[in-house]
Protein backbone atom coordinates (compact mmCIF):
# COMPACT_ATOMS: atom_id res chain seq x y z
CA UNK A 1 0.00 0.00 0.00
CA UNK A 2 1.04 3.26 -0.40
CA UNK A 3 0.93 4.26 2.76
CA UNK A 4 2.94 1.90 4.04
CA UNK A 5 5.74 2.31 1.66
CA UNK A 6 5.65 6.27 3.23
CA UNK A 7 6.13 5.03 6.29
CA UNK A 8 9.15 2.62 5.16
CA UNK A 9 10.50 5.57 3.66
CA UNK A 10 10.16 7.51 6.77
CA UNK A 11 11.70 5.23 8.85
CA UNK A 12 14.85 5.08 6.69
CA UNK A 13 14.86 8.46 7.06
CA UNK A 14 14.49 8.76 10.44
CA UNK A 15 17.26 6.56 10.73
CA UNK A 16 19.86 7.96 8.55
CA UNK A 17 18.89 11.63 9.91
CA UNK A 18 19.41 10.29 13.80
CA UNK A 19 22.13 7.73 13.53
CA UNK A 20 24.19 8.78 15.96
CA UNK A 21 22.47 10.65 17.77
CA UNK A 22 21.94 9.78 21.14
CA UNK A 23 18.85 11.67 21.73
CA UNK A 24 16.98 9.34 19.17
CA UNK A 25 15.70 5.81 20.52
CA UNK A 26 13.73 3.74 18.14
CA UNK A 27 11.69 1.35 20.66
CA UNK A 28 10.10 -0.62 17.36
CA UNK A 29 10.08 0.09 13.71
CA UNK A 30 6.08 2.31 14.42
CA UNK A 31 7.44 3.99 17.75
CA UNK A 32 10.35 6.52 18.60
CA UNK A 33 11.54 8.12 21.66
CA UNK A 34 13.25 11.88 21.34
CA UNK A 35 15.12 13.33 24.49
CA UNK A 36 14.30 17.21 23.91
CA UNK A 37 17.64 18.55 26.11
CA UNK A 38 20.77 17.72 27.41
CA UNK A 39 21.17 14.58 29.67
CA UNK A 40 20.68 15.97 33.11
CA UNK A 41 19.15 19.27 31.89
CA UNK A 42 15.98 19.86 34.32
CA UNK A 43 13.99 21.22 31.36
CA UNK A 44 14.83 18.04 29.55
CA UNK A 45 11.61 15.88 28.56
CA UNK A 46 11.10 12.57 26.42
CA UNK A 47 8.59 12.39 23.53
CA UNK A 48 7.25 9.22 22.18
CA UNK A 49 5.70 9.19 18.63
CA UNK A 50 3.98 5.67 17.35
CA UNK A 51 2.49 5.50 14.49
CA UNK A 52 -1.24 3.30 14.22
CA UNK A 53 -1.91 1.27 10.98
CA UNK A 54 -3.09 4.21 9.17
CA UNK A 55 -0.78 6.69 9.64
CA UNK A 56 0.06 9.31 8.13
CA UNK A 57 -3.43 10.04 7.01
CA UNK A 58 -4.04 9.74 10.49
CA UNK A 59 -2.22 11.39 13.78
CA UNK A 60 0.66 9.76 15.35
CA UNK A 61 0.01 8.58 18.91
CA UNK A 62 2.23 11.30 20.83
CA UNK A 63 2.71 10.28 24.80
CA UNK A 64 4.80 11.82 27.24
CA UNK A 65 4.13 9.07 29.70
CA UNK A 66 7.80 8.01 30.00
CA UNK A 67 9.44 7.69 33.51
CA UNK A 68 12.07 10.33 32.20
CA UNK A 69 8.87 12.75 32.63
CA UNK A 70 8.30 11.93 36.00
CA UNK A 71 8.95 15.36 37.41
CA UNK A 72 6.99 17.28 34.82
CA UNK A 73 3.77 18.71 35.96
CA UNK A 74 0.85 17.05 34.00
CA UNK A 75 -0.93 20.28 32.97
CA UNK A 76 2.73 21.50 31.26
CA UNK A 77 2.65 17.82 29.93
CA UNK A 78 -0.58 18.61 28.51
CA UNK A 79 0.52 21.71 27.25
CA UNK A 80 3.26 20.18 24.99
CA UNK A 81 0.93 17.49 24.22
CA UNK A 82 -1.87 20.04 22.79
CA UNK A 83 1.00 22.05 20.93
CA UNK A 84 2.49 19.15 19.36
CA UNK A 85 -0.74 18.48 18.33
CA UNK A 86 -1.49 21.29 16.32
CA UNK A 87 1.62 20.78 14.61
CA UNK A 88 0.58 17.28 13.95
CA UNK A 89 -3.20 18.66 12.26
CA UNK A 90 -0.71 20.58 9.92
CA UNK A 91 1.26 17.90 8.89
CA UNK A 92 -1.50 15.20 8.40
CA UNK A 93 -0.41 13.08 5.45
CA UNK A 94 3.15 13.62 5.35
CA UNK A 95 5.97 12.10 7.33
CA UNK A 96 6.18 14.80 10.50
CA UNK A 97 8.13 12.67 13.13
CA UNK A 98 10.93 14.19 12.37
CA UNK A 99 9.34 17.81 12.31
CA UNK A 100 7.22 16.73 15.71
CA UNK A 101 10.88 16.40 17.12
CA UNK A 102 12.25 19.37 15.67
CA UNK A 103 9.32 21.31 16.49
CA UNK A 104 9.91 20.15 20.23
CA UNK A 105 13.51 20.74 20.35
CA UNK A 106 13.33 24.78 18.06
CA UNK A 107 10.37 25.23 21.06
CA UNK A 108 11.20 23.28 24.20
CA UNK A 109 12.09 26.55 26.40
CA UNK A 110 8.58 28.12 25.37
CA UNK A 111 7.29 24.57 26.16
CA UNK A 112 8.75 24.22 29.64
CA UNK A 113 8.63 28.27 30.72
CA UNK A 114 6.21 27.09 33.42
CA UNK A 115 8.04 24.42 34.60
CA UNK A 116 9.46 25.38 37.53
CA UNK A 117 13.15 24.07 38.77
CA UNK A 118 14.72 23.55 41.73
CA UNK A 119 11.74 25.00 43.80
CA UNK A 120 11.82 28.46 42.03
CA UNK A 121 8.52 28.73 41.46
CA UNK A 122 7.20 32.25 39.13
CA UNK A 123 4.35 33.61 40.74
CA UNK A 124 3.03 33.54 37.45
CA UNK A 125 2.92 29.76 37.61
CA UNK A 126 -0.76 29.68 38.00
CA UNK A 127 -1.92 26.64 36.59
CA UNK A 128 0.19 24.09 39.23
CA UNK A 129 -1.78 21.14 40.17
CA UNK A 130 -1.59 20.08 43.19
CA UNK A 131 1.18 20.55 45.47
CA UNK A 132 4.64 21.37 44.21
CA UNK A 133 7.05 19.14 44.81
CA UNK A 134 9.05 20.90 47.37
CA UNK A 135 12.21 18.42 48.01
CA UNK A 136 13.18 20.65 51.13
CA UNK A 137 10.10 19.66 52.65
CA UNK A 138 10.73 15.99 52.22
CA UNK A 139 13.41 16.77 54.96
CA UNK A 140 11.31 17.47 57.90
CA UNK A 141 8.61 14.90 57.55
CA UNK A 142 10.99 11.90 57.76
CA UNK A 143 11.49 13.12 61.20
CA UNK A 144 8.02 13.45 61.96
CA UNK A 145 7.09 10.19 60.58
CA UNK A 146 6.85 8.18 63.45
CA UNK A 147 4.60 5.51 63.59
CA UNK A 148 2.15 5.17 66.32
CA UNK A 149 3.51 2.58 68.65
CA UNK A 150 7.24 4.58 68.35
CA UNK A 151 4.79 8.15 69.52
CA UNK A 152 3.91 6.23 72.53
CA UNK A 153 7.18 4.42 73.58
CA UNK A 154 8.59 7.99 73.48
CA UNK A 155 5.48 9.38 75.35
CA UNK A 156 5.81 6.31 78.09
CA UNK A 157 9.48 7.20 78.33
CA UNK A 158 9.15 10.78 78.95
CA UNK A 159 6.86 12.87 81.26
CA UNK A 160 4.95 16.45 80.55
CA UNK A 161 8.06 18.03 80.00
CA UNK A 162 9.60 15.66 77.40
CA UNK A 163 12.30 15.06 79.58
CA UNK A 164 13.32 11.57 80.03
CA UNK A 165 12.82 10.20 83.65
CA UNK A 166 15.80 10.06 85.64
CA UNK A 167 17.51 6.45 85.01
CA UNK A 168 15.21 5.68 82.27
CA UNK A 169 17.77 3.99 80.64
CA UNK A 170 19.70 2.57 83.55
CA UNK A 171 19.95 -1.35 83.07
CA UNK A 172 18.23 -3.23 85.80
CA UNK A 173 20.72 -4.93 87.86
CA UNK A 174 18.38 -6.77 90.37
CA UNK A 175 16.52 -8.76 88.36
Amino acid sequence: SPALALVQMELEALRSIYEGDLCFRELSPVSFQYRIGENGDPKAFLIEVSWPETYPQTAPVISMDAFFNNTISSAIKQSILDKLMVEVEANLGTAMTYTLFEYAKDNKEVFMENQPVNTVTSVSNSISVGTPDVPTSKKKEKKEQLSKTQKRKLADKTDNKGELPRGWNWVDVIK
